[in-house]
């Protein structure tokens, strides 16, 4: 057993000490003596229970108050399994820069084992069909933390308005999209795979749209079984949801009936903001960060086997506060989307690989 690793050991008064400081977990030990504040002070995050051991009794801590010194600290879930090496696991290397996902993570999941669950993302695979500024902060966030596949989709050229923190630069207006993000979501992560191994899907994919989700888009990733999270720019706003699993979530179908329902105008308008001819306004700063990052939060909680938030549901973030607030969609009555069948994987197979690259995403 170890300290769990991400959490602080923080002396509060005499003979009380602090481990952590999410109010989730954070705890705090009182009626500790010197010796015992001293061994526990003097720790590192992620230390394992024999080096506590060793400086227990280097401090001259007696047995019998180091074991209950254990017990509280096991009682207060702060002890966590040491994991196994990753050789002895098979699993890929942790990627430097996913070093303060790992950390985090461990103080989050219950086996204290955030490396194991960073390293576990190398096998999976998203695909992100838009590259403004915030199709951009999704694929670069996703890289970040460990995906291992990332395939981008954009027809468009960068424009003087896509350029931003962390994003595009200058040189890159005038060229290729795709091209300029793969340069951008390398720097993020060297190893990522932008291009995906002949007849693959993505375990996800990420579609950035203007004005209002394009059904002929959804009802394709909802024929080809594909999981898909929405993200829709709007004039000053953007949505962020809901993530689809078809045949088991609410569709986009569904929330267009929910919205013809209060509008009976409403496929009139859709189809105009849908339409690919549409000139696609620019993304805003502060809101294609803010919503590519829940976006990449949301498509990695799908990713890691967790329910995320909108599955079901969107994030709609407006300005000028930019906090998002949650909306939620049932399925509708009149949708039938739970019935909708799932191309067998051999046809889906051979319809991606003929879209031919990137293409296919969508």
């Amino acid at each position: 057993m170890r300290l769990r690793p991400g959490l602080d050991l923080l002396w509060r008064a005499p003979g009380e000490v602090q481990i952590g400081t999410d109010p989730r977990w954070a705890v705090r030990l009182s009626g500790l003596t010197d010796v015992e504040v001293d061994v526990l002070t003097e720790a590192e995050p992620g230390t394992t229970v024999e080096s506590l051991r060793a400086s227990a009794t280097r401090h001259g801590l007696a047995a019998e108050r180091f074991a209950a010194l254990l017990r509280a600290l096991d009682e207060a879930h702060v002890l966590c399994p040491i994991p196994s090496r990753p050789a002895a696991t098979g699993s890929a290397t942790l990627l430097s820069g996913a070093a303060g996902d790992a950390c985090a993570w461990s103080a989050v999941l219950e086996d204290g084992d955030g490396a194991a669950h960073v390293r576990a993302r190398a096998a999976r695979s998203v695909g992100i069909v838009g590259l403004g500024r915030l199709g951009l902060q999704v694929a670069v966030v996703l890289a970040a933390a460990g995906i291992g596949t990332v395939l981008l989709q954009d027809d468009g050229l960068v424009t003087s308005a896509d350029l931003g923190v962390g994003g595009y630069r200058p040189r890159d207006v005038g060229s290729p999209r795709t091209e300029a993000a793969h340069r951008i979501v390398h720097d993020a992560n060297a190893v990522v795979r932008t291009h995906a191994p002949a007849r693959t899907e993505p375990d996800l994919l990420v579609l950035i749209e203007h004005g209002a989700a394009d059904p002929a888009r959804s009802r394709l990733s909802m024929a080809n079984g594909i999981a898909h999270l929405s993200v829709v720019v709007q004039e000053a706003s953007v949505l962020v949801g809901p993530l689809v699993v078809p045949g088991a979530t609410p569709c986009l179908r569904c929330v267009d009936l929910w919205r013809a329902d209060a509008d009976e105008r409403w496929g009139v308008v859709v189809a105009q903001l849908a339409a690919v001819s549409r000139p696609r306004g620019p993304e805003e700063s502060s809101l294609a960060a803010v919503a590519g990052s829940l976006a990449a939060a949301q498509a990695l909680a799908h990713l890691d086997g967790r329910v995320p938030t909108v599955r079901g549901a969107g994030l709609e973030v407006s300005l000028p506060e930019a906090v998002p607030r949650v909306r939620t969609w049932s399925v509708h009555p009149d949708c039938g989307c739970g019935a909708i069948p799932v191309t067998s994987p051999e046809v889906t197979r051979q319809e991606t690989a003929s879209c031919g690259g990137a293409r296919g995403l969508a």
